[in-house]
């Protein structure tokens, strides 16, 4: 499945480069609208970041996300600052189909596992966000400011039989339309075939997309280049091998 994303910050759509809050590209005054013009175009799924929530490391946005999850007609999954429980059950009491869990996956990996019991795994995605170090994928937490000791396998294995939604994002290439990183996904999916894994960052061409679904992801999430018009969602739609 295509996920457009929608990253907020202020309450309006933006994208970062390479994570970074400092170089960011502002968009649309309107999410909703733009969620709209999603729906419009054939999107089924839409993927929500508070990025306030992220760097304050608790939901900033949820009553916006909310309000996408309950006019768009979009399944969406959204997350950014989860800390808790009551967290989770705000959004997914206010419409929300899927919570993504990013840094505290990483850093309380027990109360992650127990979320994953209580609310279900199919209602949890785990966002893991990774720089590559020596070649190997190190995740980054707290809106991507830290890097943490373990690698994303050491994260990977801690979870296995548990976690059912996983989402990788190569920060590097986050923003920058330069191509996904196809040669990552395969190596999850040959570690960890049963993971429903999706692919973030680097999009620039529908080609990028074909990429990622050959390698192994079930989906994709698409931001930057749909905002600069790289190619149409509904070019990126056909790319979908679920069409």
């Amino acid at each position: 499945m295509i996920w457009p994303a929608i990253d907020l910050m202020d309450g309006r759509c933006v994208r970062l480069h390479k994570g970074d809050f400092t170089q960011k590209s502002l968009y649309d005054a309107d999410p909703l609208a733009r969620a709209n013009s999603f729906a419009e175009a054939g999107a089924r799924a839409l993927h929500v970041v508070d990025l306030d929530g992220a760097k304050a490391g608790e939901p900033c946005q949820s009553n916006l996300v909310c309000r996408l999850a309950k006019f768009s007609g979009l399944q969406v999954q959204a997350g950014g600052g989860i800390r808790s429980g009551d967290d989770i059950e705000t959004l997914l009491g206010g419409g929300v189909r899927r919570v993504i869990i990013g840094s505290l996956a990483v850093t309380n990996i027990e109360t992650v596992q127990n979320w994953l019991w209580e609310f279900g795994a199919e209602r949890i995605v785990l966002a893991l966000d990774i720089r590559l170090e020596n070649g190997t994928p190190i995740p980054a937490i707290r809106g991507w400011q830290e890097s943490t000791s373990q690698s994303l396998w050491d994260i990977l294995a801690a979870y296995e039989g548990t976690v059912k939604n996983l989402l990788v994002t190569d920060i590097d290439r986050d923003g920058v339309l330069g191509g996904t990183n196809a040669a990552l996904y395969t190596e999850i999916k040959a570690q960890f075939p049963g993971l429903s894994l999706l692919a973030s960052g680097g999009i620039g061409c529908v080609d990028d997309i074909r990429a990622a679904y050959g390698a192994g992801a079930n989906g994709v999430i698409i931001g930057k280049a749909l905002y600069e018009n790289k190619f149409t969602l509904e070019e990126a739609l056909s790319c979908s091998p679920d069409v």
